[in-house]
């Protein structure tokens, strides 16, 4: 039974540089239009593929909270309407420093959302400058204080290290500033240049200049040191949190569950099928007027997928794979599909067994790629 529902809003006010997300100007888009289409989506899959009751929900973007007042509240009081949320656990919705006014505060809070994601990328001035994004440190201390005398008690924050001319000195200051606002998660990722955003482009022309590996590295070991004497927990890769903030809609990803996706451009895993909406607004709108599924690609994933992807995504736990859930999932033993790998990486220093399973070590995390790599196209059907 499927526990997990994304819903993507694709509207920005403003195009991030490294942005790959699907995406759309704000101005001039049909809003209103797209957030009966989004309901109409979930009405039908309530009645295809019914569930007895989510536990986690996740609106990303895009900018949500580009969205007005009336046009938040239309959104999610037709979503309570649809789907059922009477157990949610963990209601998120991703904020922009820009666009979080004390109005949309209380609609969000008055309609149980009990996450905020805030993308915050970095506090120094000249880098947020560089990567296109228009708030600024002052307005992401603003931000968390309306949004802690609104009542949200659970605030993540987004960063990103390996930006152009970044050095680990401000990464390390912009950690420290993050931690000192008391927030309870923090999600921390290397930039990757994607194809079709502004950074791929300027690559292309030889004018993007980025931080060596080497300074990635310590970036990294910056991030592992500094929260760890702080007290946040790392329980996944890229991801930390105070003692019971871990995010349970991040670990449904990480433990291989099912999760529909809603929205344009969304992904959804269900009934075993791996699934993504059309990501242009007018064939999204165009399908759901339709009355037919957005659907652009379907894949069903065949046993063999499934193990490979409880492995590359349970390893991202520090906890890692839990040797007695995948004998129970899967039928088969850990060292059955997989000995002679993990033999190998054990050998290397990069992972380490015990009752409990495998999981990534110190210098494991640091060639995680690597590791995930030797768990692909291994096994024979």
């Amino acid at each position: 039974m499927v526990k997990a529902a994304y819903v993507h809003i694709p509207f920005c006010e403003h195009i991030c540089h490294y942005c790959d997300f699907n995406k759309v100007f704000l101005k001039n888009q049909p809003v209103d239009n797209y957030i009966t289409s989004l309901l109409l989506e979930m009405e039908r899959m309530m009645e295809s593929h019914p569930t007895s009751a989510l536990k986690t929900v996740y609106i990303g973007g895009g900018t949500p909270t580009a969205l007005t007042p009336n046009q938040l509240n239309t959104l999610l009081k037709g979503m309570r309407e649809v789907l059922p949320l009477t157990e949610v656990e963990e209601f998120t919705i991703e904020v922009n420093p820009d666009s979080i006014e004390e109005e949309k505060l209380r609609v969000l809070k008055d309609h149980g959302i009990n996450r905020l994601s805030m993308g915050v990328q970095t506090f120094k001035e000249n880098l947020l400058k560089e990567i296109g994004r228009t708030h600024s440190r002052e307005s992401v201390v603003d931000a968390i204080a309306r949004s802690r005398e609104a009542g949200f008690e659970n605030i993540s924050l987004d960063l990103m290290f390996g930006l152009p001319s970044q050095k680990p000195r401000d990464f390390q200051e912009t950690i420290l500033e993050a931690m000192a606002l008391g927030v309870e998660h923090l999600s921390a990722y290397s930039l990757k240049v994607e194809e079709k955003t502004v950074f791929y482009i300027r690559q292309r022309q030889g004018k993007l200049t980025l931080p060596p590996e080497e300074d990635e590295i310590i970036m990294y070991e910056q991030l592992l040191a500094e929260t760890k004497k702080a007290g946040y927990h790392q329980y996944e890769i890229s991801n930390f949190a105070k003692t019971g903030y871990e995010s349970k809609h991040n670990l449904v990803y990480w433990d291989n569950q099912e999760y529909y996706g809603f929205g344009a451009g969304a992904h959804g895993y269900v009934n075993q099928v791996r699934y993504q909406n059309h990501g242009p607004l007018p064939k999204y709108l165009r399908a759901i007027a339709a009355d037919v599924a957005p659907v652009l690609t379907e894949h069903q994933v065949t046993p063999i997928e499934r193990i490979e992807e409880a492995m590359f995504m349970g390893l991202r736990k520090r906890v890692g794979v839990n040797r007695t859930e995948f004998n129970r999932i899967y039928g088969r033993s850990l060292e059955e599909c997989f000995g002679e790998q993990i033999e190998r990486l054990q050998k290397r220093g990069l992972l380490q067994s015990d009752e409990y399973g495998i999981k990534l070590t110190e210098e494991g995390l640091l060639l995680s790629n690597e590791v995930f790599e030797q768990f692909i196209a291994v096994l024979e059907s």
